[in-house]
């Protein structure tokens, strides 16, 4: 896992209302959040996230980072970086990424994810 204390770009969903409150969360968890992390709003911005070698699609459906040394991330090992950066939350991340809650976990975020997004019309 990257250093806490390197930048990492978040690239979220930016018109989903449950991540822009997660997102405020995570800043009101992470008082140094703004120094470092930077979030990239994917709304819109599909050619963007191409030429980053980010797919679009996968963008909408599963949350992405960029570390500090330029490796992109997703999904449950993104939230693992994040998590890893707030003290309450460390442990989360540990136990999220175990061989056996791994897939469990997955698949419950991926379901939760395009249930939101069929309910909102956008895929």
């Amino acid at each position: 896992m990257p250093d806490a204390e390197h930048k990492i770009t978040v690239y979220y969903d930016g018109a989903c209302p449950r991540c822009r409150r997660d997102r405020k969360n995570y800043e009101r968890l992470d008082p140094e959040a703004g120094k470092r992390v930077e979030w990239f709003d994917i709304t819109g911005r599909e050619q963007e996230l191409i030429e980053l070698g980010i797919d679009p699609r996968k963008a909408l459906t599963e949350l992405h980072i960029r570390t500090a040394d330029g490796r992109i991330l997703s999904e449950l090992d993104a939230y693992r970086v994040l998590m890893a950066r707030i003290p309450r939350y460390r442990l989360l991340g540990l136990i999220i990424g175990l061989p056996l809650i791994r897939p469990v976990a997955s698949r419950l975020y991926h379901r939760w994810v395009t249930r939101r997004l069929r309910k909102e019309g956008r895929i």
